[in-house]
């Protein structure tokens, strides 16, 4: 069972894991997932799909039954735009539930954590075993940070008391197809939407901060991985690419890799202007310590940033075009 299956990341490994053979129960409420990027999956007899909100106990509880292997990824994110309460209830009582159903099942539980919970840790590279320094609870921009730490120990609690196999994989900027052309999707989505606009790019702060980011396909493939290895109870993998790169930089890459001829426009944004005026706080530098994941689950990160960019800005051109064709056509 995949939660959030109609997600950016949750619909692709929905598409590998039928690939290889598996049955998947899908389960989304469409908040946020599209119908759309199941279209593959439907088509495969071994493919179901529920459309139920993992905080409603008793429907999500009924559709889960015969699932041996609960991966949870259904959550809501990034609080800096407001919903701070919505993040910190939906994720923290949707893990509950889905930890609830795996102990009933008697099912392995792989939950999708994040990079973000590392926090403002000068540290680099981050290993699994890296302290998680957050700010105060004064600056709403570390509630998600908060929920994702509190939905791992909350697994590693119930791998303890109930004794079900439980994986944590912490996710380093992903992107690709399918991912959500918003900031909810990461900066790239924007910044190629932006680009292909010809808008100006916007950056929040003075752009050096630093991310690594993550194809799509290497962020499955340690999913997988995950998912199939039988001796990796109670372990954190870091899923990433080390490759560090400033927020400044992605967007100059992106602009050039666009193929535009139009001029590259930063438009650069004080944090408490997109905060509206309430204290605001980044991590400065995220690059993940992989080490772990290669050894126990044989992780490569195998596209480079170049190469996975190339293919997302042409499929964000194709969804333009689409949009466009649907928008003037004839009734």
């Amino acid at each position: 069972m995949i939660t959030g299956a109609a997600g950016f990341i949750g619909s692709h490994l929905t598409d590998a894991l039928l690939e290889r053979g598996h049955r998947v129960i899908g389960v989304d409420n469409l908040s946020h997932g599209l119908l759309s990027n199941l279209q593959e999956a439907s088509q495969n007899p071994w493919f179901s799909f529920h459309n139920v909100d993992v905080c409603e106990y008793d429907a999500f509880r009924k559709v889960a039954e015969g699932a041996n292997v609960i991966v949870h990824m259904a959550a809501y994110k990034i609080p800096r735009y407001g919903k701070a309460e919505e993040t910190l209830l939906i994720n923290s009582k949707g893990s509950h539930n889905a930890l609830e159903v795996a102990v009933k099942e008697g099912a392995k539980f792989v939950l999708a954590s994040t990079s973000d919970v590392y926090g403002k840790n000068p540290a680099i590279p981050f290993s699994e075993t890296s302290d998680c320094v957050l700010g105060s609870s004064t600056v709403p921009r570390w509630g998600y940070a908060v929920s994702k730490l509190f939905d791992e120990h909350l697994a590693l609690a119930y791998a303890d008391s109930w004794k079900i196999p439980v994986t944590i994989i912490r996710i380093f900027g992903s992107y690709g197809p399918r991912q959500a052309l918003s900031w909810w999707g990461g900066p790239q989505s924007v910044f190629i939407d932006n680009v292909l606009n010809g808008e100006p790019i916007p950056i929040h702060g003075d752009g050096l901060q630093t991310r690594s980011f993550t194809y799509i396909s290497d962020t499955v493939s340690g999913f997988v991985a995950a998912i199939e290895k039988d001796d990796v109870n109670r372990e954190i993998f870091n899923i990433g690419n080390t490759r560090e790169i400033t927020i400044v930089d992605l967007a100059k890459l992106i602009h050039r890799l666009s193929g535009t001829t139009r001029p590259l426009k930063l438009e650069f944004t004080p944090y408490d202007e997109i905060s509206e005026g309430r204290k605001y706080e980044d991590v400065r530098r995220r690059v993940p310590d992989v080490t772990n994941a290669q050894g126990k689950l044989g992780f490569r990160s195998r596209v480079n940033l170049e190469e996975g960019l190339k293919i997302t800005i042409e499929w964000q051109k194709a969804i333009r075009a689409a949009g466009h064709a649907l928008s003037t056509a004839k009734p």
